[in-house]
């Protein structure tokens, strides 16, 4: 098995384990991951979930040692096409790069996140590196394109002249560079990605998810919106939660719990 899913309370980690190919995907893991992901979107004892690559390595990409033996007219290509008169529009070369989550996902990075392996990280909904990782549209050099939400994901981080030039240039994009332009939002030290985003995790599983999860979907609902369009869109996606677990909420508070920004005890 090159995935495998571990649960701590309601922080499911989710792991791909190809170590010795950098944790490139190949259609197993593709489809594995997918799985994984279905099922922690569908677990209602699951709040949040981390992905991380096992090894030392987030994901160098789609394998293109499997790529090579692939010619225009294979069928795992045509499978992937992505024809919009197709009835569903089928999951991505690299798994779960199309699919639309009710929570969020973080992705721990360390080592390279490549190619489709950077797509799937822009994919998470926060990322955290370790200091020596680093992104890169690394598939500029051999003429592969990015088809798993790189040209959507990354402008909408960085800015369109910013992703422009990552993307063009195909060059490396160490962490701290990441951090700075938006790419991702905490750096830690070498070997901490996983343990930091499971920290986090912890902490986002604490507050009520139907909130939460509310302001995570009017965050993406707004993209492409005007203003009046966005905030009338925010009301109608949010407000039911005033009465669902605002007020509630309000009367843990009345009662003397989180004050000063204490949230261990909500």
């Amino acid at each position: 098995m090159t995935v495998r899913v571990e649960k701590q309370g309601l922080v499911t980690t989710v792991i791909h384990s190809r170590p010795e190919a950098m944790n490139a995907m190949d259609p197993e893991s593709a489809d594995a991951l997918v799985a994984a992901f279905n099922e922690f979107d569908n677990d209602p004892d699951a709040s949040v979930a981390v992905f991380w690559g096992e090894g030392g390595a987030f994901c160098a990409g789609w394998d293109l040692k499997l790529a090579s033996a692939l010619s225009g007219q294979d069928a795992h290509l045509r499978e992937l096409d992505c024809e919009e008169s197709k009835a569903e529009f089928p999951r991505g070369p690299m798994g779960p790069s199309r699919m639309a989550l009710s929570k969020p996902v973080i992705g721990a990075v360390a080592g390279p996140a490549v190619a489709g392996g950077m797509e799937l990280a822009l994919w998470c909904d926060v990322r955290i590196m370790e200091e020596s990782a680093y992104m890169g549209v690394y598939c500029r050099r051999w003429g592969v394109p990015l088809v798993d939400g790189g040209t959507v994901w990354l402008p909408r981080l960085v800015g369109q002249g910013r992703a422009m030039e990552i993307i063009l240039t195909g060059r490396k994009v160490p962490a701290q560079e990441c951090l700075e332009i938006g790419a991702c939002e905490r750096v830690v030290p070498d070997g901490q990605a996983r343990e930091a985003a499971e920290a986090m995790a912890r902490e986002i599983s604490k507050f009520p998810q139907g909130c939460m999860r509310a302001d995570r979907r009017s965050v993406y609902l707004q993209h492409g919106m005007s203003v009046e369009e966005g905030l009338r869109s925010e009301w109608r996606n949010s407000s039911p939660m005033l009465a669902a677990e605002g007020v509630a909420g309000a009367t843990r508070f009345k009662s003397g719990k989180g004050r000063h920004g204490n949230f261990d005890d909500i």
